[in-house]
């Protein structure tokens, strides 16, 4: 107690103290759980985008960028205002989905073209029905990888999740074009499969199911299956705020992402209705099947 005090005596040993302080509870918590994951995720980039190491487990990532250049894409989240008969509207667009959207299957046919998930929690839980699904490619978030085995046929991603695995007040994340490099968390599996899209070349990317809503009575899901997210009562918060990271790169990159969900609190991009999307469509292509006859 008495070192405190001579440390506290004069501006000059208390600005050292105070470091010393912060350094203690702010930086060291740190150092495990973030600083070195980050480091080392970052020397594996390196050698992996230098292509010093050509045999990482996110190789085949390299074989769908721009696959899709050009074209438009429908990533379906899994919000409370998500209807089935919506993804029956679906069934001739390309579309992502992700975690809990098996539950449908049961009644539905539609099938989403790309399927990810990047929490081990709902891997597990829905591992057969992951397996089962026929779709092009299944992403797989790289902390799913380190604890299971993951069948050779799916796209493993390397998932950088930034500062996320500790409390924080700044929700902060950044937007990523190139897939194969890294993804950012950028706190929903919806934010990732949104920079895989991206990556794959789709310069129209419609959200539906985004509700960023995570209310009280925890209805959080289109079906519930007892899975919460213990901080939902700022979840929707921190989702936006990475949204805002997406929509920052869009309009650098005349990418446009529009928010198709019916209702819900995300309004960083421009609402649009499902149904009239659909429709201009609809139209665009007859008149296109017009044009060819004529």
């Amino acid at each position: 107690m008495i070192i405190k005090d001579i440390l506290k005596s004069n501006k000059f040993t208390l600005y050292f103290y105070d470091f010393i302080r912060k350094f203690r509870y702010n930086f060291i918590p740190m150092i495990r759980p973030v600083i070195i994951p980050n480091i080392v995720f970052n020397f594996n980039k390196f050698l992996r985008v230098t292509r010093i190491n050509r045999k990482s487990q996110f190789e085949k990532l390299k074989n769908l960028k721009n696959k899709h250049l050009g074209e438009r894409c429908f990533i379906v989240a899994t919000g409370p205002s998500l209807k089935l008969e919506d993804l029956e509207k679906l069934r001739r667009e390309i579309t992502f989905s992700m975690n809990s959207i098996c539950l449908a299957f049961e009644e539905t046919d539609w099938r989403p073209t790309y399927y990810g998930i990047q929490c081990i929690g709902n891997y597990e839980r829905f591992e057969k029905d992951i397996k089962d699904l026929d779709s092009e490619c299944k992403f797989i978030g790289e902390p799913i990888s380190k604890h299971k085995k993951i069948p050779e046929e799916f796209y493993v991603y390397p998932m950088n999740m930034l500062n996320h695995y500790v409390l924080h007040k700044k929700y902060n994340s950044k937007f990523s074009d190139d897939a194969f490099a890294v993804v950012y968390d950028g706190y929903s599996i919806a934010y990732s499969l949104l920079q895989i899209a991206v990556y794959m070349g789709f310069k129209e990317i419609y959200l539906l199911g985004a509700d960023c809503n995570y209310s009280s009575d925890l209805n959080h899901h289109f079906k519930n299956y007892d899975c919460f997210d213990p901080t939902y009562s700022v979840a929707g918060i921190k989702m936006i705020h990475a949204y805002k990271e997406a929509k920052k790169y869009a309009d650098s990159k005349d990418i446009k992402i529009f928010n198709a969900t019916r209702g819900g609190m995300l309004e960083v991009f421009e609402r649009v209705d499902l149904d009239d999307v659909l429709a201009n469509n609809g139209r665009e292509e007859s008149l296109q099947q017009l044009s060819n006859i004529n």
